[in-house]
């Protein structure tokens, strides 16, 4: 397998990701994390935050033990933490669990309780911007979950970017898809996914900042409700 080397300079990759991003556009899921595979071999890995496991799914099917990277914030739903060891016993994938650098009783102690009431984006760059940018330090390339149709600031998602602030390539291999299509990828290969789905929640992040969507909502629409926050910083 050819893979990028090492002495690649940043322009050059960002010139990669931009060039593939066009030429990879009207391509499957599969073809574009093939495509990933075959250009940074284990310098690629794939994030998930355990709503569901299709990217990990679609990439173990190219990459047979695949690292799939979860941030674990301390303030998940227990049905977040369940699908993550679900998938790390039954999908052929290598599960890797980070952690932020104080626990929340340590981060209490430091900015006092319920950071993420006060100032939610602190908190989430605590809790998950920061230990992201450690635990992405070794990849090259690394593949989301995000789809256009999941709000308006996801539109232009392009299946194959440039991460400026990580300085890596950032994949998004079903961003073209919709809610149907993961749905039907689901149903068709009986994929995992975070059984609060099923429970009036569109979308799954940490529990204090995430409630059900109401009819008509987006996706997004329960995440920091009544704030004008829409990102925890991982994507924009």
């Amino acid at each position: 397998m050819t893979t990028v080397q090492e002495g690649r300079t940043t322009e050059e990759l960002k010139a990669l990701a931009e060039r593939a991003g066009r030429e990879l556009e009207d391509a499957s899921a599969l073809e574009i994390l093939q495509w990933a595979v075959d250009t940074f071999g284990k310098g690629f890995c794939v994030t998930s935050s355990m709503e569901d496991a299709v990217v990990a799914h679609l990439a173990s099917r190219v990459l047979k033990g695949v690292d799939v990277v979860f941030l674990d914030t301390g303030y998940h739903f227990p049905e977040t933490i369940g699908t993550r060891d679900a998938v790390e016993a039954v999908m052929d994938v290598n599960v890797i669990t980070l952690t932020p650098r104080q626990t929340v009783a340590e981060q209490d102690a430091e900015f006092g309780p319920k950071l993420h009431d006060r100032d939610p984006d602190l908190c989430c760059k605590l809790r998950k911007v920061r230990p992201l940018e450690e635990g992405l330090a070794g990849y090259r390339a690394w593949a989301t979950g995000l789809r256009r149709d999941e709000s308006p600031t996801r539109a232009n998602t392009p299946v194959v970017g440039w991460d400026e602030k990580r300085q890596k390539v950032k994949i998004s291999p079903i961003a073209r898809w919709t809610q149907d299509d993961v749905d039907a990828y689901i149903t068709e290969h009986g994929v995992l996914s975070n059984p609060l789905l099923m429970d009036g929640y569109a979308s799954v992040g940490c529990a204090p900042c995430t409630r059900r969507v109401l009819e008509g909502e987006d996706a997004r629409a329960g995440r920091w409700a009544g704030r004008a926050k829409t990102e925890c910083g991982l994507h924009g």
